[in-house]
């Protein structure tokens, strides 16, 4: 995939099942209108990730992939990550970024549980490459 860009669904915005995957460029940004934490969950984790590589995926790689946050609605608001993998050597990340856009809410972390947190602090954390 080449220049991918999902924005404000309020689930999963991109979810890649297939082997062999490669993206070249996703910009993403969050919903801006989750009215409260309690009703953006997903199970136990705050938000959905905007990507997600699924469980099954042994072979997926992508490069320069960017995801941003603006919850105007209720800044309290927090998405776990920005991007979501299962964690096999097959499925590699480079060059990606969270930010959130004036402050406004949090993303906790940029891919699992590495990078991060992009909120009013930090608006903008990088993470070269993952894992």
């Amino acid at each position: 995939m080449y220049g991918l860009f999902v924005e404000h669904y309020q689930k999963y915005e991109a979810i890649w099942n297939g082997n062999g995957g490669r993206t070249y460029f996703f910009q993403n940004e969050f919903p801006y209108d989750p009215p409260n934490q309690a009703a953006w969950m997903n199970g136990s984790l705050q938000g959905y990730a905007a990507y997600k590589v699924a469980d099954s995926v042994t072979t997926h790689e992508a490069w320069g992939v960017g995801s941003h946050s603006y919850f105007n609605v209720d800044p309290t608001v927090t998405a776990d990550r920005s991007f979501e993998v299962p964690q096999k050597p097959g499925v590699k990340f480079h060059d990606l970024v969270s930010v959130s856009l004036g402050g406004v809410g949090t993303i906790r972390h940029v891919i699992n549980t590495t990078g991060g947190p992009a909120n009013a602090s930090t608006q903008v954390v990088y993470v070269n490459a993952y894992p």
